[in-house]
């Protein structure tokens, strides 16, 4: 054999060798998981709680009025008051905003917009005010400048002590003294009060809100189980402003006012880089909260032209006074790009095409856009009255005298909505189709059970990545970020 021929066939035998192996190691190398560095340790963000300090002894009374309460509380914590009025809480309203849609600024807020579970508080005051920071605010001349009407107890009694009734004065068995002297660091009881129980009852809203976070497990969710964390670890405050805004009753958002995962964990935290890739494109909540109402059902229906009817009542399916309902337990969010603001909100006498769905607060992002990710929404249909010639969504007076609640009269609750907030009632309506977002940010999973692979990308995934905007599962088709190829592929 020639010499030179042989060492030419060695030399090629070890290039195709070496070729092969690097066709093999290049993809083991890129695929293999390994270890994501750490930049920060999570629990250097999550706030010390103070030493409580007992008020049994501090506080003396006795108390004729809530206002007496509030006026014994400003004599040690002089600026609480005017802390809480300049917070949404007191206001329930968001400082004026320029909108596409209206020529002049408005202000967003539950005192002036439309939602579609109790419709509105303006005129409801009797009830809806149970939620409100304040005492005695019975229609629109309550008295915002006055700082005797912040109620400080609905944010630090003790839960077993005080209760809000009628326009958010405590209920008549409420012992003020003994209520004052229970006061400590809001609990996750005294924050769901409202927050969990709002619009009706456990769960009726959020669907990853309901009473079970009270005293959950690990499994429920991993900071308020496994971690014991308060709302306020996460919902920190700063002169009573509380971080965390999303979608109802807002149009732009300051980010530094939302809650984030990252304000204590690292995005880059998994320790499978092909993970720690999803991050620009897809929520942490995403995956880690991968269905709501684990515990308890949430309500995904209301349909309000059954209400006023004399048939079988049962709180999950239909009440004379609200109509029909669907509850739904352990429900997969629905999935959709978000920026963090929103794409529209509603806002009272906005007009509506009654034949098609009225998106009350769809949130603002696309695929096109490098900030805005894949975040899992509840979405709550409602069945809601709308005025047939206006052609825009009505706010009736349900509670109170004369309102639906009393009358079971629409008429009569739309023309008296007309008396108290200046909506003009064409004396004719009709039921129109409203869908509303709620951001699913609770229950949050460990680790373990998290969304894997195949939960998003198999034939039977939960993602309609055609309507997220892609031509087919990126996992094929490649990422938003990468060069798609053609349909003919």
């Amino acid at each position: 054999m020639d010499t030179k021929s042989g060492n030419k066939r060695r030399w090629l035998w070890m290039i195709g060798l070496v070729a092969i192996m690097a066709a093999i190691a290049v993809p083991l190398y890129l695929l293999w998981p390994r270890t994501a560095a750490a930049t920060m340790d999570p629990w250097q963000n999550v706030p010390t709680h103070a030493v409580h300090t007992s008020h049994a002894d501090i506080i003396k009374g006795p108390f004729e009025t809530p206002q007496q309460v509030t006026q014994a509380c400003l004599e040690c914590h002089e600026d609480a008051a005017s802390e809480v009025m300049h917070t949404t809480h007191w206001t329930w309203e968001s400082e004026a905003v320029s909108v596409p849609w209206r020529d002049d600024p408005v202000t967003i807020g539950k005192k002036n917009t439309i939602n579609n579970f109790c419709i509105g508080t303006q005129g409801n005051e009797r009830t809806c005010m149970s939620c409100h920071a304040g005492y005695g605010w019975s229609d629109a001349d309550f008295d915002f400048s006055n700082s005797s009407n912040v109620d400080c107890l609905v944010g630090h009694a003790d839960l077993a002590t005080y209760g809000k009734g009628d326009y958010g004065l405590p209920t008549e068995a409420v012992d003020l003294v003994e209520a004052a002297q229970s006061v400590r660091a809001p609990t996750r009881d005294k924050c769901g009060a409202c927050h969990i129980d709002g619009g009706g009852g456990n769960n009726v809203k959020h669907g990853d809100l309901d009473e079970s976070l009270y005293f959950p497990s690990g499994e429920l969710d991993v900071h308020m189980g496994a971690n014991n964390f308060l709302c306020t670890d996460c919902h920190q405050t700063e002169a009573h402003a509380i971080k965390g805004k999303l979608l109802a009753d807002n149009f732009t958002i300051d980010p530094a006012k939302q809650v984030a995962c990252t304000d204590c964990h690292a995005a880059d935290l998994h320790a499978d880089d092909r993970i720690n890739e999803h991050v620009d494109t897809v929520a942490c909540q995403t995956c880690h909260v991968p269905s709501m109402a684990l515990k308890n059902p949430t309500k995904t229906v209301w349909d309000w032209s059954t209400a006023g009817q004399d048939l079988p009542e049962d709180h999950y399916s239909y009440l004379k006074i609200k109509g029909n309902f669907v509850y739904e337990k352990d429900v997969t969010p629905s999935y959709e790009w978000f920026n963090g603001n929103l794409a529209y909100r509603y806002l009272l006498g906005d007009t509506i095409v009654p034949t098609e769905t009225t998106l009350l607060n769809p949130p603002a992002g696309s695929i096109e856009e490098p900030a805005a990710k894949i975040f899992p929404f509840k979405i709550h249909r409602a069945n809601q009255p709308y005025d047939v010639n206006y052609n825009y969504l009505l706010q009736p007076i349900t509670s109170g005298e004369g309102g639906f609640w009393t009358t079971f009269d629409w008429k009569s609750s739309f023309e008296l909505a007309q008396e108290r907030i200046g909506l003009p009632f064409s004396g004719e309506y009709g039921f129109a189709r409203t869908d509303m977002h709620w951001p699913v940010t609770h229950m949050v999973q460990p680790k373990e059970g998290a969304l894997q692979c195949d939960d998003c990308h198999s034939a039977g995934g939960r993602m309609d990545w055609e309507a997220l905007g892609y031509p087919g599962d990126p996992m094929e088709w490649g990422g938003r970020f990468d060069d798609q190829p053609t349909a003919s592929r």
